[in-house]
């Protein structure tokens, strides 16, 4: 079992040690240390990246897991195949862990905070890179959340002290103060200590040495994941100044793009969306027009059967413009069918005063052809293994099978 040289100092950024065990498979390699500096994915936090070099040979460290007490280090293998018992110095992906570590120590003090202002508890918590999300039961408001904010903002600027309190058995006096209590913790219970008296919780992560370093907290949305539980995504430090970048370059380009340019982009967003509202109901109007002379001229060919008008035509519309078609056909014009069909498509619709069942046309005809579909005795469609004119000429001879004429 490898010794966990990040609890001994988080900070530690290059160390050596010797190799384990290792599996390959191609490219790919897993190694076990006798002691490492990489932190493996868990309670939230990712794994860590880097190096690890030895005599002809590096590993590109792209993860680091532990499975059963072990910690793996999986990357790819440049130059040879390195042995057990091998030294190696290890590099770490400084940038990558001290994101983590600020995202961690951010997410202790969001909590607290939330829990000390609202009695909000944390059930959930994953750091995804450039932002991390934690989940909370509870009602939410972006009032709550802001106010949230500029407090959490705040313990970032008093600079209190972050430290880590190892037990074999915790003290009364600690449990009571403990925002979350884990209870079955194996080994040494950890404890991250934020200030004095400002939070107290478990955690086996790697964190700051205070909240200073954790530079800025920007929540930078929320939303309701279950009837309890609102989700809350935030970033911190750095990672903080390139997520509000993206947003801010992707607000101004979109604003850009804006007939008017003027700020804010809602204004402008509604602008737009009223505009293409007004022209979505001219062109809805134009639509039905052209529908209304469609309508005439088919009535105009229509196939008598019984009592019946069988309007049948092949087209090329999408789908949906077809059924729209079709349901407006038949509601405007009593006593009639409609057999639509195109390549892709057959739709089959019936006037209310019509007795013949659509779904059992549209059966009749996967049963001749082949096919798939579903519907209503109104309004039936799906897709038929032949072609248009066929499904047309097999349909009005089934009509005049069933109203006999």
């Amino acid at each position: 079992m490898a010794r966990k040289l990040y609890y001994v100092d988080p900070y530690l950024k290059t160390a050596k040690a010797k190799i384990s065990d290792l599996t390959i498979k191609g490219d790919k390699i897993e190694v076990s240390l006798t002691e490492t500096i990489f932190y493996p994915r868990g309670g939230g936090q990712p794994g860590d990246k880097g190096k690890i070099r030895g005599d002809g040979f590096e590993i590109i460290v792209e993860d680091t897991v532990e499975r059963d007490g072990e910690i793996w280090h999986v990357g790819k293998l440049n130059g040879r195949t390195p042995e057990v018992g091998e030294e190696v110095e290890l590099e770490l992906d400084w940038e990558w862990r001290y994101g983590n570590m600020q995202m961690h120590t951010g997410q202790h003090i969001l909590s607290a905070v939330l829990k000390k202002r609202y009695d909000l508890d944390t059930s959930g918590f994953n750091i995804f890179g450039d932002y991390a999300k934690i989940e909370v039961n509870g009602e939410l408001n972006w009032e709550m959340i802001e106010e949230a904010e500029l407090e959490a903002n705040k313990v970032i600027i008093d600079d209190l002290p972050v430290r880590v309190e190892e037990y074999e058995v915790l003290p009364k006096g600690v449990v009571e103060k403990l925002r979350k209590y884990i209870p079955n913790i194996k080994g040494k219970i950890r404890i991250v200590r934020i200030g004095e008296n400002f939070d107290l919780t478990p955690c086996g992560g790697t964190h700051v040495k205070s909240t200073r370093e954790v530079g800025v907290i920007k929540v930078l949305r929320f939303y309701k994941k279950s009837k309890d539980t609102w989700r809350i995504e935030f970033t911190c430090g750095f990672r903080a100044i390139k997520k509000l970048n993206e947003i801010l370059k992707d607000y101004w380009s979109a604003l850009d793009a804006m007939p008017n340019k003027n700020p804010p982009l809602s204004e402008r967003v509604r602008e737009v969306l009223e505009s293409v509202e007004s022209l979505e109901e001219k062109v809805d109007s134009m639509r039905k027009e052209v529908w209304k002379w469609k309508e005439e001229s088919l009535l105009g060919r229509s196939i008598e059967i019984g009592h019946y008008n069988v309007v049948t035509f092949v087209e090329k519309w999408d789908i949906k413009d077809a059924q729209a078609f079709a349901v407006d056909f038949v509601k405007n014009n009593p006593g009639t069918i409609v057999v639509l069909a195109s390549e892709d498509y057959v739709i089959l619709a019936r006037n209310e005063e019509v007795e013949v069942s659509m779904k059992s046309l549209l059966e009749d005809l996967i049963k001749e052809f082949g096919g798939k579909g579903g519907g209503t005795d109104n309004l039936a469609r799906g897709k038929i293994e032949a072609e248009p004119e066929d499904v047309i000429d097999f349909v009005v001879d089934r009509l005049r099978e069933i109203i006999g004429a």
